[in-house]
This record gives C-alpha cells, sequence and structure tokens, in this order.
C-alpha cells in the first residue's frame, strides 16, 4: 500500500539577536552591587591591637581565639567579639611565646581555619570579568547586527515538502472543476515534461489565478503542489516590501534562484496585486520600491530558460490594477477564473466538508446546495462550522437541518440579537418586513419568498430572505427592477400605513440605487441607450492625468435616469400594497405573534 504523502513547511530559523548591550551592562552592575552589599557586614566588631589582646590574655578575658589568614577573631569571656591584626607571615603563636604568655591561658583555645580566599580573589578579578563581558557583548551585538542586514534579501517564502503535513490533493477542492482541468494540464507537464517538449511545447511560466474573495484559489494552488510532488514555494506579494530600498528586489532574486536550483518547482504568490499593480501611477515616480520588485519580477520571469522547470502561479481578486506587462503572454500565459459555485459545485463542497461531521438522515446536501446560492467555498466552510458549533452548544449527537439552515442564515445576515424594542418600533418593523414579502410575492419573475422574520441580526432589525431558486449567470431589465421594486416594498409599506418614512429603509435605498445605476451606466438598459459610462461610479482618477471618460451633462443624464427608475419602481411597490392590504396586516400579525414566518406559512397567508 502506497504509504500518505504528506507536506510540510521548512523555515529557515530566524537569525539569533544579541541581548542589549545596555540592559547586559546594567544587570551586571547591579548583581555586583548586590553581592557587595550581602558580602559587607552591617556593623563591624572593635579592632584592637595585638599588644591589647596578649594582654586581654595574661589577664584571663579571653575566651577564644580563631586565626583565619592574618585575621583575629577573638571572643572574650563577657561573649563580646573584638577582631585584631598580626603580622603578615608571622605565626600568632610565637608572638605569644616571645611575650612570655601561655597559650594554655586562653580557656576554650586557639583555633586555625584554614580557608581558600575566595572574596580577594573574586574582588581582584571582577573589574577583569567585567572588561571582557563588555567586550564580548559588543562584538556579539556587532555579528548579530551584519548577518541582519545580510539577511534583508533573502526571501521569506516557505517551503513546502513532503513528509509532515497532510497532504491537498485535488480530491480535496470541489466547485472548480474547469479550473482544475486547467491547473490538471500544469502538473502533467512538471510530471512528464517529455511527451510535451517532443510535440515542441513549451511549459507556460506564468498561471494567474483569478476569483472572488473564498473561492478556493490558495487551496488549489496548494493542490497544485500535492498533485505535482515538486518544491512548492508560497509567498504574499505583501512579503517582498521593506523599508531599505532594494530589498523587495532582491528578496525576488533570491527566491527565484532558489526555484532554479531545485527545479521543477512552483512558486505562489498570493494577493500579487500588493506588488504587481499598474505602474506610473505613484505619487513617488517609477523609482519607488513597489515598482523596482515588480521590475524585478518581469524580468526574472523573462529570464526563464525551457531548462527551468519553474512555474509561477499568482492570485488575485483585482486583475483589473495588475500591470499590463505581468499579464502579457510570454509571462502569465494562463488565465485561470474561479467562480463562485454552482449548485453542483456547491453539493461537491458540501461532501467535502461534511467529513468528520456526524448528519442526521434527514440532512440533505442537494437541498442546502439548492439553498445556497451565491455561497462560496468558505462560506460553505463556515456555515458547516457554525452548525457543527450550534448542534454542540445544544447538546446533540448529530447535525440536522435546523442547524444548518440557522448555521446558514447566521453566515448571511449574522447572528440572532434580542434588541428591546418598545411596542410601536416592532409594529413597524413587522409592516416594513411584511411590505418586502408582499411585494415580492406579487411580482411575477421574483423568487419565493424563504422566511420573513422580525428578529434582528446584525445591523437590521428584521430581515426578508428571497433566495434565488436557481443559479442565474443572466439578469433581464425586467428581473432587475423587480428585484428594485421589492426591495422598495418596505418603505412603501411604512408610507400606506403611517404616512411616516423611518431609518430602517437606508440599506434597502442603497442596494436599489446601485441595481438601478448599474442598469443606467453599465447595461444600458434605459433611455440613454447602449452606453457604459465606467460602471456609473464618480471616480476622481482624472486627478492622475487620465480622462475621467464622460462629461458632466451626461453624469446628469445618469442620475435623472437613475431617478426615474426608483421613482417608477417606488410606485409599484405602493400600488401592489395599496390593493393587498388586508394580506399586508395579516402577514404583520403573524410577525407579530411567532417573530419569524418560513416560506410555507407565508404562502399559506397571502394565498387564503
Amino acid at each position: 500500500m502506497e504509504k500518505a504523502k504528506i507536506t510540510r513547511r521548512i523555515k529557515k530559523p530566524p537569525m539569533p539577536k544579541g541581548p542589549n548591550l545596555i540592559s547586559w551592562f546594567f544587570f551586571v552592575v547591579i548583581l555586583f552591587l548586590i553581592f557587595w552589599a550581602f558580602s559587607t557586614p552591617v556593623s563591624k566588631p572593635a579592632e584592637l591591637p595585638v599588644s591589647q589582646v596578649i594582654s586581654s590574655i595574661k589577664d584571663g578575658e579571653v575566651k577564644k581565639i580563631e586565626i583565619e589568614g592574618d585575621v583575629l577573631t577573638i571572643t572574650l569571656t563577657n561573649d563580646e567579639q573584638v577582631v585584631s591584626q598580626k603580622e603578615e607571615g608571622s605565626s600568632f603563636l610565637d608572638t605569644l611565646s616571645q611575650a612570655g604568655t601561655d597559650p594554655a591561658l586562653v580557656s576554650e583555645g586557639i583555633t586555625i581555619k584554614e580557608g581558600f580566599p575566595w572574596l580577594e580573589i573574586i574582588v581582584n578579578l571582577l573589574p577583569v570579568i567585567l572588561i571582557g563581558v563588555f567586550f564580548f557583548l559588543i562584538f556579539r551585538q556587532a555579528r548579530g547586527g551584519a548577518s541582519d542586514i545580510l539577511s534583508f534579501g533573502r526571501s521569506r517564502a516557505e517551503l513546502f515538502v513532503r513528509g509532515r503535513q497532510p497532504r491537498i490533493s485535488f480530491k480535496d477542492v470541489a466547485g472548480v472543476d474547469e479550473a482544475k482541468r486547467e491547473l490538471e494540464e500544469v502538473v502533467d507537464f512538471l510530471k512528464k515534461p517529455g511527451k510535451y517538449k517532443a510535440l515542441g511545447a513549451r511549459i507556460p511560466k506564468g498561471v494567474l489565478l483569478v476569483g472572488p474573495a473564498g473561492t478556493g484559489k490558495t487551496l488549489l494552488a496548494r493542490a497544485v503542489a500535492g498533485e505535482a510532488d515538486v518544491p512548492f514555494y508560497s509567498i504574499s506579494g505583501s512579503e517582498f516590501m521593506e523599508m531599505l530600498v532594494g530589498v523587495g528586489a532582491a528578496r525576488v532574486r533570491d527566491l527565484f534562484a532558489n526555484a532554479k536550483k531545485n527545479a521543477p518547482g512552483i512558486i505562489f504568490i498570493d494577493e500579487i496585486e500588493s506588488i504587481g499593480r499598474q505602474r506610473g501611477l505613484g505619487m513617488a515616480g517609477g523609482h519607488e520600491e513597489r515598482e523596482q520588485t515588480l521590475n524585478q519580477i518581469l524580468t526574472e520571469m523573462d529570464g526563464f530558460t525551457p531548462s527551468d522547470n519553474v512555474i509561477v502561479l499568482a492570485a488575485t481578486n483585482r486583475p483589473e490594477l495588475l500591470d499590463p506587462a505581468l499579464v502579457r503572454p510570454g509571462r502569465f500565459d494562463r488565465r485561470v477564473v474561479l467562480d463562485l459555485p454552482d449548485i453542483e459545485g456547491r453539493e461537491g463542497i458540501f461532501k467535502i466538508h461534511v467529513r468528520g461531521k456526524p448528519l442526521a438522515p434527514s440532512v440533505d446536501l442537494k437541498k442546502i446546495a439548492k439553498r445556497t446560492v451565491g455561497f462560496s467555498g468558505a462560506d460553505i466552510e463556515n456555515m458547516l462550522n457554525e452548525a457543527a458549533i450550534l448542534a454542540a452548544s445544544e447538546g446533540k449527537k448529530v447535525i440536522d437541518m435546523a442547524d444548518i439552515d440557522e448555521a446558514a442564515t447566521k453566515v448571511k445576515l449574522g447572528p440572532k440579537k434580542r434588541r428591546l424594542q418598545s411596542p410601536e418600533e416592532k409594529k413597524m418593523t413587522a409592516y416594513h418586513e411584511a411590505g418586502h414579502a408582499i411585494v415580492a410575492a406579487h411580482l411575477p419573475h421574483m423568487d419565493p419568498v424563504h422566511r420573513v422574520s422580525i428578529v434582528s441580526r446584525g445591523l437590521a432589525l428584521g430581515f426578508t430572505e428571497i433566495p434565488p431558486v436557481a443559479d442565474k449567470y443572466q439578469h433581464t431589465k425586467t428581473e432587475l427592477l423587480e428585484r428594485i421594486t421589492s426591495l422598495l416594498g418596505g418603505r412603501a409599506a411604512e408610507e400606506v400605513v403611517f404616512g411616516e418614512f423611518t431609518a430602517g429603509a437606508a440599506s434597502d435605498l442603497s442596494q436599489a440605487t446601485v441595481i438601478a445605476r448599474k442598469m443606467v451606466a453599465e447595461f444600458g438598459m434605459s433611455e440613454l441607450g447602449p452606453i457604459s459610462i465606467g460602471g456609473g461610479e464618480r471616480t476622481w482618477f482624472g486627478m492622475f492625468g487620465e480622462p475621467r471618460g464622460w462629461s458632466e451633462e451626461m453624469s446628469g443624464k445618469v442620475d435623472s435616469e437613475v431617478k426615474k427608475i426608483l421613482d417608477e419602481s417606488y410606485k409599484q411597490a405602493r400600488k401592489v400594497l395599496e390593493a393587498n392590504k388586508s394580506k399586508l396586516e395579516k402577514v404583520t400579525k403573524a410577525l407579530l405573534k411567532k417573530e419569524t414566518l418560513d416560506g410555507e406559512e407565508f404562502k399559506k397567508l397571502v394565498s387564503d
């Protein structure tokens, strides 16, 4: 049986940093002072001349004498201690004998201590030791600083090799089948370059992974490394940048040099737009650090030879910002687009992320995939994790459909919040959400209402959930107008019922205005005709010398068309609500009573 193949990251150990010189110096000085303080007695005994000591012995006043070196410690009969200093190199007993004094007069005798003079040696050698430590720290700190300076130009890329972490393969990636097929060719080229070179094919120098956040660009790059079984260098675009000019270019040179030495291999640059932005737009001119780094990347990719067998993978969710020289053929030869997964892709992602999670028999992954239109792979992973947390907090042994449904709503709208609303505010929220639902239910091209609630989530006091029943890649003008009308249904209900407006419609108005402006300025769905003026968004890009692309007169016409669409949609929403006011009241009462209505309950109320 083939052993499991695993990958690991190998990081270069950081260079040891020398300790702070001043801190070390003060530390040593403080230790010396403490040692000196403890080694010095608080009060010294009285010191007597040797002659007086001999007289005291003759008078029988000495109890015992301890001799340590040239120091005499005398204990008198009254237990008082005094010290004396004998002559250096002489014997105290000889001194007594010359003075005609019998040593036996000392009642407890005379003792001689043989000890090594540690204190004297330490005191004498301490200055030398301090000077030696001082110069040692200076040299060590200087060496560490030199190492740090030399390491600025080293690549910060992490090398993935086999042996430690669980291997990621294409089986662990779902929902991006077209992108997987594109990258399978790259893997096959790295494994079997001979069959391609026999037909004159050359290895692609670069592959650009483009897609929204959470669609699995980094995961797919790691899967390529796992399948190809080659060295994989991973680095973020921002890691090339440094305060010192030229460091980014040096790191690029070091990274590509290492990859060529270990070819065949893969270099993966995540968030490449941080260094690959279009040149010439910066305020610092063409010599700023980021542009030098980009220039070096372009040079290295041009410098590849057919025998290098090194492929550069890069990921970005802002391809429009990249420099044209970076994405031209010959550098990034392939652009692999990762879209949000369709229903089959979402089902495949669910099957991957439910591994290790016990599911109830009632859980239908296909039904959940239909329910989660617009979810990315990261959203799905987060949703299932939230469902597992919710089930565990309630003491369940398995995850059921109710947990998954609540988790999907939580990921999309936020967690439940119990805000203390007054009865009047709660009533206005109920009418607002009922207005959205009633208008949506009476528009022929709108998807069915899935849930209506006045339970606060995130910043919203309530919500009306109308998920698409199927994946749509094209939207007609009628569908967009109905979407705007349903968004304005809450505002219209406030006017129909209360003759007053609330601030709760701010988000609805913002979404409706964005759709209307795109219809006019980007999709050509207005009386202005088939025209596109920069996506309909005003920018001040022209400050840097580029023309804005449209005149003030055209901007005014766009604004007029946007207002016209919004006014007509609002009138349509009011018309629907006035014609179905009894249903509006019925749904509102049910919301005030139950707080949340699912799709079946709402459908039953409006169909009676």
